[in-house]
């Protein structure tokens, strides 16, 4: 499972993130479009934060965490259970891997160093 996590990184945009979450918990095409949906709005209030933040990496982590947590709580509300805990599980490793959370559920472009 820590191979899936790692196909979708670089990826920016969000129908292309959107179809390889897909791969990764075997989302039907309606959810897919549904996600896709999701990952464009936050991607707009990333940028708008992003903007705000004059770029202050410190200040972003700290403004980014309500709307991550909205995210990943959309992104459920679309999946079944059993893609839930999958889901779930893809949060863990991302934020572990590289400790600053922002792969789980709406970015996949940070990296892992």
């Amino acid at each position: 499972m820590a191979n899936a996590q790692s196909n979708h990184q670089g990826i920016t945009d969000p129908v292309e993130k959107a179809k390889a979450l897909q791969k990764q918990l075997r989302l039907n095409d309606d959810q897919t479009s549904k996600i896709a949906v999701i990952y464009q709005e936050s991607e707009q209030k990333f940028d708008k934060i992003k903007a705000a933040d004059h770029g202050n990496t410190n200040k972003m982590l700290n403004d980014i965490g309500p709307l991550r947590t909205a995210t990943i709580k959309k992104v459920k509300s679309v999946l079944n259970h059993t893609q839930t805990i999958k889901y779930d599980d893809l949060i863990k490793q991302s934020k572990g891997s590289n400790g600053n959370g922002w792969t789980d559920g709406w970015s996949s472009t940070a990296s892992n160093n």
